[in-house]
């Protein structure tokens, strides 16, 4: 499915731009630990999001094929 590839593809963005962050806060403290908490939390919700929606894209599109193909009514 290409939205769940998209999803994927921007899951693991952010994935490694907060791994690049979290190693560069934990050595260098790049920015003040109150921000880097509500930006880790931000991040975690930016995930979990993009992961749903894509389920939910997945599920529309799965329906419109099969009713497409009329194996549902």
């Amino acid at each position: 499915m290409k939205a769940m590839r998209v999803a994927g593809l921007l899951t693991a963005a952010i994935l490694a731009i907060f791994a690049i962050l979290l190693i560069g806060q934990l050595w260098g403290e790049w920015m003040d630990w109150a921000n880097f908490i509500k930006l880790t939390i931000s991040l975690g919700v930016a995930v979990v999001a993009i992961g749903i929606i894509a389920l939910i894209w997945r599920e529309i599109v799965e329906e419109k094929e099969l009713k497409k193909d009329n194996f549902i009514d």
